[in-house]
């Protein structure tokens, strides 16, 4: 669809309908037009004035003029430069309609394969990560070399300047000290999980997130939920106690290290909310989460020195018995695919909103579910598989209802 305007000159603001000539003609499609006529044009029927007005025809004398009901749109000249007429026009290309579909289907594309990329990491960092942790069960320092390849990534980004390097102060790295701690805690017992018990009943315990956002928002925030929140979490809470009754892998130590992973990751939701509140300390999603990766690995180096030792030589790793190369490829593996993943949902965060984000995180669930179900012929019963499903529909339906807003009293 295409659309001109034009300038229109001519020598007094009336035109004699006098001695016929043939009209001008243009093509419009050009961006600029320039059209001359010696003589006084008789025709306007070609033109388009640029502001609309209505015109009558009035005798005068001998001769006809062309009047305008409103203010005289041509300005006055003299006789003699009546003899030249110039039509100026100026084209909007049929394409220029077509940018923004364009640049919508770009953008679609680009969210898809965001939404893929993490999805696809998940399910490769599930199943690394649980390869590792069977025949090196030290959490801790699995858990530490992961932030170890985080911490270089970061440094990488920084240094090559691929991402904007943030300057902070003392006062920010103090607010942002806690969400480190509740960060690495978070992750520190997710490992933990997945060491003890099967990679899908990690993830059906991981599914009870929404039920400690909810209470931490409640206690801390002053947030109350609305019954249809509440009503939400009833199914949750149902499907993975429903879930852990019939899991074949179950045990104590697995199911609470699960359970603290929950309470961590959305403590963290909560401390950010609570502290971080002041514009001007501000930061992007992905700027703060490299800066919570770096701070978490100094956090927990100490404790897996500590606590485990150093158990990564490959001397130790040889007399354990184990095949050093492997270990190494699919810890370095599932690290960038920890890193990767995370780094992943904070970029999607900031393309959709969080309802959206929290609909793909169920999604997300689902996959690493049966991807890890499939991998490791994990052993699933139609009661568990039923448990699981309950409570990812919950999951999916508290993600729904958190759109409904409370009615103002």
């Amino acid at each position: 669809m295409q659309s001109a305007s034009f300038t229109l000159s001519s020598a007094s603001p009336s035109l004699f309908l006098t001695k016929p000539r043939r009209p001008l003609s243009f093509n419009p499609r050009f961006d600029s037009i320039r059209a001359s006529s010696a003589s006084r044009p008789n025709d306007l029927s070609n033109v388009n004035l640029s502001a609309r007005r209505s015109w009558s025809l009035s005798s005068s004398s001998s001769s006809f003029k062309l009047r305008p009901w409103t203010n005289s749109l041509l300005p006055s000249h003299s006789d003699a430069e009546m003899n030249r007429l110039e039509v100026r026009a100026t084209a909007v290309p049929e394409s220029a309609g077509e940018k923004p579909e364009s640049s919508s289907l770009f953008k679609t594309l680009e969210l898809g394969s965001l939404f893929g990329l993490w999805y696809l990491f998940n399910i490769y960092f599930n199943i690394y990560n649980k390869q590792v942790l069977k025949v090196f069960p030290y959490p801790v320092t699995v858990t530490t070399g992961q932030f170890a390849v985080g911490t270089v990534i970061v440094s990488l980004m920084w240094g090559l300047n691929l991402y904007k390097r943030p300057k902070l102060s003392g006062s920010q790295l103090a607010v942002i000290l806690p969400l480190a701690v509740v960060h690495t805690l978070g992750n520190l017992f997710t490992n933990m999980s997945l060491g003890k018990v099967a990679v899908s009943f990690t993830h059906t315990i991981k599914a009870m997130e929404p039920f400690f956002s909810v209470v931490l928002s409640a206690m801390f925030l002053g947030e109350l939920p609305t019954l249809w929140v509440v009503g939400s979490l009833l199914p949750i809470v149902g499907g993975v106690a429903l879930a852990s009754v019939t899991e074949v892998s179950f045990n104590w130590s697995g199911f609470w290290s699960a359970m603290a992973s929950n309470l961590s990751n959305q403590s963290r939701n909560v401390l950010s909310k609570k502290l971080m509140v002041k514009q001007e300390e501000s930061m992007d999603n992905i700027t703060l989460f490299s800066i919570i990766t770096v701070m978490s690995f100094f956090l927990l180096a100490p404790v897996a020195i500590f606590k485990e030792g150093v158990k990564v030589t490959p001397a130790y790793l040889q007399s354990a018995g184990l095949n050093v190369q492997q270990v190494y490829t699919r810890s370095f593996i599932a690290a960038l695919c920890f890193h990767a993943y995370q780094q992943v949902s904070y970029m999607i965060l900031q393309r959709v909103s969080p309802v959206t984000h929290s609909v793909g995180n169920c999604v997300k669930r689902v996959v690493v579910i049966v991807s890890s179900v499939l991998f490791f012929k994990s052993p699933v019963t139609a009661i568990n598989s039923l448990g699981t499903g309950i409570a990812l529909s919950g999951v999916f339906l508290y993600s729904q209802v958190k759109r409904i807003k409370p009615k103002k009293a």
